[in-house]
């Protein structure tokens, strides 16, 4: 099938050229010279955790790469053996998702929860979380050192962040994670040039102190005394590439609930931006956790507000920072449209008409032939775990009819994933009906132009299947930035031209060595950040990295219709537009 005429390419490139201030003959040379072939990902080298040294803590080294494996769990059948020749790519783009930006220094955090029980509490503190700004960072240049795909070499035409972006629903976290996503600059020092927080104060015994680990569980499984540790965290402001691509974000519960799990209360908005830290147990239960108490009145706060300025035991004095208030849902939308027009879109999915009606769910063409369907699976009343309201399962069916007849191939995007789309909680009085996963998962089944569920929350690399008869769909879920192994994937579709469809999943390590050096720079903090959470004692972090048929894989399924009419002219067209992104991207990144 013939691609662009030399006229119309000619044409499209002084068009590019005008839309992305690129000169046309430098933008005509590249958009001639075939995609790079090297693509940094774990196909070439991953990062496995090493032997263990004392008390069992493990440094990290660097493993051989894993080559994709084949699943037919879905297609049923065995594959043209010659699809490698034919193959074209429909879309390339980057999947990221719980990248738990934290301001490890807030005093709405109750990082003392782990004292009550570690593997309950466990999200409340992690080591790391001051690194998660440098992490998140190193894993945005993961995915501009991957903006080409390492199957085709096609250009990544967008990214989706599938929820968990600010930990806490703080406003400073969510400002930080769009910033890093659009390629500004961040300042991890929130409150000033000296980290104050549990992880410098000797007090707080039962944390991770890299001053002066000893005395508590870290010191006795052997985590290191690393004394410069934390002046490097906010010595710097942290500058981000950027994604290479359009990026678009949906809900997590940690966007939606307070720790992901509760509501915001009057004590927890004051805390937030309050000059008094809790580094005990005791004081976090006695004032956090207070306001979720029949006792929350407005009296009780004049009252945990008074103690807190007189200095109420197991709490520290800290820097007020009114920028660390915490967001109300809506706002969490709004933050969005506060962009860089690179890479866009402003909104990230979210448009107008979320922001007048309230609606926290949207769809968007990522290209002429693949649609998506973003959706807010959170409870907004308790709990981690996720549903679907009535209302967006209605919609979504609409729209799925609407894919189908205008031929359009199909993701959805959620945070939530089959394995945790089970919470059904609802204030007295609340009617609608939430849907769980059994149910969703029949309603995607009913429409073969569905064919992946890209999601998150559980923080580990796993892919299902889900099928029906000889039709079926992907259900593809990433790890998370914060715990071990801190990687994220790039997902492409590809027309095989024999009636199936691959999806290739490719896992990405964020950019930075396996063994981190002294440096303070990003790439050798996002390193000792993964050190440390490959070393978490309460859990197995290696379980995380799922099995090799959760990372590197390409998974067939069978074409919803025939794939004919898209034209290799059509697909030329939108990678012109693509690439030309990314070398405005590069240019960027040089500059």
């Amino acid at each position: 099938m013939p691609g662009l005429s030399r006229r119309r390419f000619l044409a499209r490139t002084v068009a590019l050229a005008a839309l992305t201030g690129l000169d046309p003959g430098e933008l005509g040379r590249a958009l001639a010279t075939p995609a790079p072939a090297e693509t940094p990902t774990t196909l070439r080298a991953t990062i496995l955790q090493g032997p263990a040294t004392t008390g069992g803590y493990r440094t990290l080294v660097t493993g051989p790469g894993e080559p994709y494996v084949l699943r037919l769990d879905v297609l049923g059948r065995a594959p043209d053996p010659g699809r490698g020749a034919r193959r074209r790519s429909l879309l390339y783009l980057g999947h990221l998702s719980d990248l738990h930006v934290i301001d490890a220094q807030s005093p709405a955090r109750i990082e003392p929860m782990i004292v009550q029980d570690h593997a309950a509490w466990g999200s409340a503190f992690h080591p790391q979380d001051p690194m998660s700004v440098h992490t998140t960072a190193a894993m945005v240049t993961a995915f501009s050192d991957a903006r080409y795909s390492p199957v085709t070499g096609a250009p990544m035409g967008a990214a989706v962040v599938t929820g968990d972006s600010a930990d806490m629903h703080s406003s400073l976290e969510l400002r930080w994670y769009i910033d890093l996503m659009d390629g500004g600059t961040v300042d991890p020092a929130s409150a000033g040039p000296v980290f104050e927080g549990v992880q410098a104060w000797p007090e707080a015994t039962w944390a991770y102190r890299p001053a002066g680990p000893a005395g508590g569980a870290f010191g006795e499984h052997g985590f290191p005394m690393l004394p410069a540790l934390l002046d490097q965290v906010v010595a710097r402001p942290v500058e981000s590439v950027g994604l290479p691509a359009p990026w678009y974000a949906v809900y997590g519960n940690h966007d939606t609930l307070l720790l992901g799990t509760f509501g915001l209360t009057p004590q927890m908005h004051d805390l937030a931006t309050g000059g008094r830290k809790a580094y005990t147990l005791a004081a976090t239960a006695g004032s956090v956790l207070a306001g979720y108490a029949a006792t929350g009145s407005a009296w009780q706060r004049a009252v945990d507000a008074a103690g807190l300025a007189l200095g109420r035991p197991g709490f520290r004095k800290v820097p007020a920072v009114a920028a660390r208030g915490l967001f109300a849902q809506r706002d969490f939308m709004a933050e969005h449209f506060r962009t860089s027009p690179t890479p866009g879109p402003v909104g990230h999915g979210f448009t107008r008409h979320n922001l007048d009606t309230g609606e926290t769910w949207w769809s968007a063409d990522l290209t002429g032939r693949v649609r998506v369907f973003g959706l807010d699976t959170c409870n907004q009343v308790a709990g981690p775990d996720g549903a679907v309201p009535d209302v967006q399962f209605r919609w979504l069916r609409a729209g799925l009819e609407r894919a189908t007849a205008e031929g359009r191939l199909v993701l959805v995007l959620s945070h939530h994933n089959s394995v945790t789309l089970e919470n059904r909680a609802q204030r007295p009085g609340d009617i609608e009906v939430l849907h769980g996963a059994e149910e969703f998962v029949d309603l995607l089944l009913d429409y073969p132009v569905v064919v992946g569920w890209l999601n998150g929350h559980t923080h580990l690399n796993q892919i299902l299947a889900h099928t029906r008869g000889d039709r079926g769909f992907w259900e593809i879920t990433t790890a998370s930035c914060i715990d071990f192994p801190q990687q994220q994937q790039v997902v492409e579709l590809v027309d095989n031209r024999d009636g199936t469809l691959s999806l290739f999943t490719t896992v990405l390590d964020h950019a930075s060595p396996a063994v981190p050096g002294g440096s303070g720079g990003v790439a050798d903090l996002a390193s000792r950040a993964r050190e440390l959470a490959a070393n978490d004692w309460a859990e197995n972090p290696v379980m995380r990295r799922g099995s090799p048929l959760d990372r590197n894989t390409e998974l067939l399924v069978a074409a919803p219709f025939d794939l004919a009419p898209i034209s290799d002219a059509e697909l030329e067209a939108e990678h012109m537009i693509q690439r030309a992104r990314i070398l405005a991207h590069e240019r960027r990144r040089s500059a």
